[in-house]
């Protein structure tokens, strides 16, 4: 009988590697910035071309390696920080998984160039497919250069589960975001497509998070400090009045290696429990220094997850710890010597009594009065828009307003605003519920969509709006820079990450231009890595969900009537954007039922 069991090739088995390793080109970026950091370099140059699928370099002046070395760090589990297995419960640095570079060498055309600064040459070796093509002295500069080039050449399939560029990007600016926020002494640099996109200066952790994020950071932090023999807590946690509806800022690091952990994360919301609203979240930049014997970091492949010892003391300290800076921030004295002292209300003195306010009654009023048919009633329907609104019974509703014509025995009704939220209105069969909110995401949408044929029309602003975003966010309004100006925004490039808000659409408001923009790339973000539907449909149905929730709505018949007019002149009246129910009709024997027989 043959054997069944056979030993795989290596660059089979390379590939295996790859697969659990290099999953996107972010892998490959991490990997490589945490060897630079580990090589003790103090400047790392990062350049990606075409989201890391053409090239991902990284430049740095580390230690470097000399020729021997330089061969055998492309050998599979080949590290230089573990000699034996109890070295993995006292690991500090942070690349020390041996397959990374023979995994990258087994996916992609990789060449190195590296010196060690007391040689005056150095070594380029050149492997493609696990295969060294070329090892020779070349001349170069102290550090280590490694180009990984056409990521997943030899992996087609791999290679077409790859995300868009967009997307892909966005995971490399994680990536490097993660290793510069660990290691603010080190000067940072990124180039996408011969751009650059940071030039991080060696600095402090605050000066870090507000050189990668902007510098309207400054203002949101909070300094977070705590000592234990357990475990050492520093850092900054986010004021509760800068929580987002998405999870953006929030990073934890364990040893200055970023980690995720769901109970750690618990905490930081407790310590925040009461101080913002439901459904908001913090951000946070939280370091934990502890004894690399108490943490099990192999617990997950990309080594992002790991277990304390005594997780549930190290919950408790972090959340005691967070709610401690949140308390001292509230209750430090605010003075606001710009204040007008005009503005200031003196209290009457005591002695003085205080007036009952009289009533006004209007002996006139009859709430049950009909004031009779109001200015701009809706016209009656054609034939062709009641074929399309299908949802409504024909048969049973007159819209407020219509003509009695072909629907005698009905009257005329008078719209009513409910709580801010809801019209209603009397109906042939019932009573006729209009959701706003959702009417008027129906309507901005359509309204969209009919822009983005060509220039929306815009309101040009008196003074441009200077905003500064982060790099993906940046990345993203340029993905998205044609369906903005076809909606009404006029934007245009101003430094790095920087961009000029000259104009907008004419339903924001001038002063809300820059709030608007950084909240619909917030509900971008929300909504997934990517867009669910055409990038023009996903841009206008999140833009017109935030603008429906602005502005409050007059209650006067002639408004309430107009919308009405708007809902159901478009094409698909009663849904909103993302599918929910923009009209309802309550039946009068709906009605009849609810109070029962008479």
């Amino acid at each position: 009988m043959s054997s069944i069991i056979q030993l795989l090739p290596e660059h089979v088995a390379n590939q295996i590697a790859a697969g659990e390793v290099i999953q996107r080109p972010a892998s490959a970026v991490k990997e490589l910035l945490e060897n630079a950091v580990d090589a003790g370099a103090t400047k790392i140059k990062l350049i990606i071309k075409e989201a890391g699928s053409t090239l991902i370099q990284v430049i740095d002046n580390g230690s470097g390696m000399n020729a021997f070395d330089a061969r055998l760090a492309f050998s599979r589990h080949a590290t230089s920080k573990i000699r034996n297995a109890d070295d993995l419960w006292e690991i500090r640095t942070m690349g020390f998984r041996g397959e990374a570079l023979a995994s990258m060498a087994a996916v992609a055309r990789v060449e190195m160039k590296t010196r060690p600064h007391s040689d005056e040459t150095g070594t380029l070796i050149e492997v493609e497919g696990t295969e060294i093509k070329r090892q020779e002295p070349c001349a170069c500069q102290p550090g280590t250069s490694i180009a990984i080039k056409n990521l997943f050449y030899n992996v087609p399939a791999r290679r077409n589960f790859l995300k868009s560029n967009t997307v892909e990007i966005r995971h490399i600016f994680d990536e490097f975001h993660r290793v510069a926020l660990a290691f603010p002494a080190i000067a940072f640099q990124l180039f996408s497509n011969d751009e650059e996109i940071f030039q991080l200066s060696p600095g402090n952790l605050k000066q870090r998070i507000a050189g990668i994020f902007g510098a309207t950071w400054n203002e949101k932090l909070l300094p977070v400090q705590e000592n234990t023999d357990l475990v050492s807590i520093s850092g900054f946690a986010g004021k509760p009045e800068f929580a987002r509806k998405t999870r953006g800022e929030q990073f934890f690091f364990v040893n200055n290696r970023y980690i995720r952990n769901s109970n750690l994360h618990h905490a930081v919301i407790a310590a925040y429990e009461g101080l913002i609203p439901q459904g908001t979240f913090p951000s946070y930049f939280i370091f934990f220094e502890t004894n690399p014997a108490r943490i099990d970091v192999n617990i997950h492949p990309t080594k992002t997850e790991i277990k304390f010892e005594d997780e549930r003391s190290v919950y408790a300290i972090l959340r005691s710890t967070i709610k401690r800076s949140i308390g001292a921030y509230s209750l430090a004295p605010q003075l606001d010597f710009d204040q007008n002292p005009a503005f200031e209300i003196p209290l009457p003195p005591k002695h003085v009594p205080a007036n009952a306010p009289a009533p006004v009654i209007n002996p006139g009023y009859d709430p049950f009065k009909n004031s009779g048919r109001p200015d701009g009633a809706l016209k009656r329907l054609s034939q062709a828009r009641w074929d399309q609104l299908a949802f409504i019974d024909q048969e049973a509703l007159l819209l407020p307003g219509a003509s009695t014509q072909e629907n005698t025995g009905t009257e005329n009704s008078i719209p009513w605003l409910l709580h801010g939220r809801y019209i209603l209105s009397q109906v042939k069969s019932g009573l006729l519920i209009i959701d706003i909110i959702r009417a008027k995401e129906r309507i901005l949408f359509e309204k969209f969509i009919a822009h983005t044929a060509g220039a929306g029309a815009s309101q040009q602003l008196l003074f441009p709006v200077v905003r500064e975003f982060s790099a993906p966010d940046y990345a993203l309004i340029q993905s998205i820079e044609p369906e903005l100006k076809a909606m009404g925004f006029s934007l245009e490039p101003f430094g790095t990450r920087t961009m000029l808000i000259n104009g907008v659409p004419p339903d924001i408001l001038e002063q809300d231009a820059g709030k608007v923009l950084d909240q619909l790339i917030e509900q971008i973000h929300k909504g997934g890595e990517e867009l669910k539907l055409d990038t023009k449909q996903a841009v206008a149905a999140k833009l017109a969900g935030l603008l429906a929730r602005t502005g409050q709505i007059s209650s006067e018949p002639s408004s309430l009537i107009a919308l009405i007019e708007q809902l159901f002149a478009c094409n698909t009246a009663n849904y909103s954007p993302s599918g929910k129910s923009t009209v309802q009709i309550l039946r009068m024997d709906e009605l009849s039922a609810r109070f029962g027989k008479s």
